[in-house]
């Protein structure tokens, strides 16, 4: 078992070379060419469809979100539709889950207390509501016709694994437009209120700052001793993941 996981950020990547990225090294993690990896990046503004998503998530014609500067991109994770943009801290973990018993449920479990320390570390209490995915802030249920005092998403999680190593995984709301949430229905959830750091604590937070807390909360949680590594110390050049 690896005590290190590589720390990678990538900055601003579209989305197909972060998948195509993913897929890259999960072929490397398999054979075990590399340690575990973590991801810390960007993406353009884009929706996603998870292996669950419906055509009622996406109310609108792909021509109309592609007006909007949005593309619309199907995905081989878990979970139903959300949206990435500028200002969202990605975190995509390349893990072997057989230190973790295979348990994929303990591994989503395991993000969500990445993030929930990571937004606690910023002065925003969060956590996950039984029976929704994702992480949320404090307050009732959504849905509840509890109004202002309903939970609000902040984060979101969706993982895929082949052969015992993950891709995709978690997203978390810092300074990013929530306006493109208002033209689907995240996550499936009718209603949902979605928030992020910036809007709970009233002033635009330094991501980078937030995405060192994600690293380190990460590194505690898996038991993994960080290691900030650059992405061409991995083979991933432009072909890869936009890196100049």
């Amino acid at each position: 078992m690896s005590e290190e996981v590589l720390v990678v950020r990538c900055g601003l990547v579209p989305y197909d070379e972060a998948a195509a990225a993913q897929r890259w090294l999960c072929d490397a993690r398999q054979e075990g060419e590399i340690p575990d990896v973590l991801l810390l990046l960007e993406h353009p503004p884009v929706f996603t469809r998870g292996r669950r998503s419906t055509d009622a998530e996406l109310p609108m014609a792909a021509e109309w979100y592609a007006m909007q500067g949005i593309e619309v991109r199907d995905t081989d994770r878990g979970g139903r539709v959300t949206y990435h943009g500028p200002g969202q801290l990605v975190a995509y973990p390349i893990v072997d889950l057989r230190p973790y018993d295979d348990d994929v449920h303990e591994y989503v479990r395991r993000l969500e207390r990445v993030a929930i320390s990571a937004l606690g570390e910023h002065g925003v209490e969060a956590g996950p509501i039984e029976g929704l995915t994702g992480v949320w802030t404090a307050g009732e249920r959504p849905g509840s016709a509890a109004g202002a005092g309903e939970a609000r998403k902040i984060g979101s999680i969706g993982v895929h694994v082949s052969r015992g190593v993950t891709t995709h995984g978690l997203a978390v709301n810092v300074n990013n437009d929530l306006r493109p949430f208002e033209w689907v229905v995240p996550c499936g959830i009718e209603g949902c209120q979605v928030t992020s750091l910036s809007r709970e604590l009233g002033a635009e937070q330094d991501l980078g700052a937030f995405a060192a807390a994600v690293a380190e909360r990460f590194s505690d949680v898996f038991g993994r001793a960080p290691a900030e590594t650059p992405p061409e110390a991995l083979g991933l050049d432009s072909a890869r993941l936009g890196v100049p």
